[in-house]
């Protein structure tokens, strides 16, 4: 995790860190999920950084993901997690990076 600024705000040290490390792209809103498996056509993204609104970004990270990009979407968002409803089939290294905006 980054840093993260006290509401009252922070040294000047502070808000450059913060400040260069968005400059930076270091924004801390990603991380990696792998699609659950077999005849699963669901799998559920936690994130506490998710809201209602979130949009939900996915880079493909394996051959299999890349295949099943075509398939994948969000299907419902609430506060801290996302449905991904996906196709099902047996591969099983399905991974991806994600993006949280918002």
């Amino acid at each position: 995790m980054y840093r993260k600024l006290n509401p009252a705000g922070g040294t000047p040290r502070e808000v450059s860190e913060v400040v260069n490390n968005l400059v930076e792209g270091k924004s801390n809103n990603t991380g990696t999920i792998t699609l659950a498996v077999a005849s699963a056509t669901t799998t559920t993204l936690t994130d506490e950084r998710i809201g209602f609104e979130s949009i939900i970004l996915f880079m493909p990270t394996t051959a299999n993901a890349a295949s099943a990009m075509t398939n994948l979407y969000v299907s419902a968002r609430a506060k801290g997690s996302a449905t991904l409803t996906h196709s099902a089939n047996t591969s099983a290294d399905k991974t991806y990076g994600y993006m949280v905006i918002g």
